[in-house]
């Protein structure tokens, strides 16, 4: 029992990567209700675009009340640490599956997913001290 116990109760030391991976979770999730959103109904995937947007948004949200639940101060920090890399890992991803050269508006997104993780971290190092 002490066996399985320790395999399922471990923990990431690092408040950024931990968030990272908080934050892919949330997406995969977001991605798996998106999915079938778009076939158990008449949506074409080209009315998904604000639907991803907004799972993104989620995902870099939770990633960073995560990085700032587990850091000890500078929630902000470390929640934009997070959306930024979560940002550029998106985009990379998407750079690298579909062949599809970063733009302006790209360097927008990823901005605003350090200012929403930003905002998740300040919420997280605050969940904390309660």
């Amino acid at each position: 029992m002490y066996l399985i116990r320790r395999m399922f109760s471990w923990r990431i030391a690092n408040p950024v990567l931990s968030g990272l991976c908080r934050s892919f979770l949330w997406m995969l999730m977001g991605a798996f209700v998106l999915s079938l959103l778009l076939w158990g109904s008449s949506l074409k995937e080209q009315d998904l675009s604000m639907y991803t947007y907004i799972v993104h948004g989620i995902a870099a949200a939770f990633g960073g009340l995560t990085a700032g639940r587990r850091a000890t101060s500078k929630g902000w920090y470390q929640g934009s640490l997070t959306g930024a890399f979560y940002g550029i890992i998106v985009l990379l991803i998407g750079f690298l599956a579909l062949d599809s050269a970063p733009s302006g508006v790209d360097l927008l997104w990823v901005l605003a997913a350090a200012a929403i993780g930003a905002l998740g971290g300040m919420f997280g190092v605050n969940l904390q001290k309660s």
